[in-house]
């Protein structure tokens, strides 16, 4: 099914402008080490899930909470989830699948119970989740900022429902084959890379923008192709507990 984007891109710009303002910043920072590496991180956000592919564009949330073994290196838990919508169409389905649909429709416009150039198109709507744990590696060369990249490996949750119009019968009968309980929902590996950029607000405070790039594939049953899946994300980042940056002292 090659799917239709139906979602804002505004949430997305912005997350893109946020992001792009921060790599820009060290031009304009100190050139010394930070003084003060918390050993644990918290972080929540405003996140962007794009899924090209298919035109699937969800907007939620971001959390990550980390501790900091050594001043470049830390280890934390990852997750997100988000909201939206997309059309679908036959041409993303297992080649059989797509013949099958396609052999339907022909005969059904031949015998003028579909109109000439009948075209299916299912809306649908999906809700996303992603669990990840792992590795974060930081340069902290500039006091007030902070760049850091991770391998991006974990597991994704996804529901979908897709919806058909009553008053068009042959769509009702391929959504029901396609998803007979009403709801699609599986779980899959993913993986990836990501990383990004942490400008210090003051000590204990700093704000966060970043971008995941992983490969997955949700309903590998009825999707031929695996997708890549960008995720966007920006807001408010603490730290706190012992100073870990060499040299440092304990944090009051």
């Amino acid at each position: 099914m090659r799917a239709k984007n139906v979602d804002t891109m505004i949430p997305r710009l912005f997350a893109y402008a946020a992001i792009a303002s921060l790599l820009a910043f060290p031009t304009t920072s100190a050139h010394a080490q930070q003084s003060y590496v918390g050993r644990y991180d918290v972080y929540t956000g405003f996140a962007d899930i794009d899924s090209p592919m298919l035109g699937l564009n969800e907007q939620g949330f971001h959390a990550q909470a980390g501790i900091n073994p050594r001043c470049w290196l830390s280890f934390g838990g990852d997750y997100s989830e988000g909201t939206g919508s997309q059309i679908l169409t036959p041409d993303l389905l297992p080649a059989a699948m797509q013949t099958t649909i396609a052999n339907e429709i022909a005969g059904l416009e031949q015998l003028h119970e579909l109109p000439a150039n009948y075209q299916l198109f299912v809306p649908a709507t999906a809700a996303t989740q992603t669990f990840a744990f792992g590795p974060q590696f930081s340069d902290r060369h500039y006091a007030k900022f902070t760049l850091f990249i991770r391998p991006s490996l974990g597991a994704l949750r996804e529901r979908a429902v897709p919806y058909s119009n009553p008053a068009d019968l042959f769509e009702e009968g391929v959504v029901a084959g396609l998803a007979p309980a009403g709801f699609k929902l599986d779980w899959t590996g993913f993986y990836g890379v990501g990383g990004g950029a942490e400008v210090a607000v003051s000590k204990h405070f700093s704000i966060r923008g970043q971008m995941d790039l992983v490969y997955n594939h949700p309903f590998n049953d009825i999707l031929a192709d695996g997708r890549w899946t960008y995720r966007y994300s920006v807001g408010p980042s603490f730290h706190f507990g012992r100073n870990m940056a060499a040299g440092g002292k304990k944090s009051h």
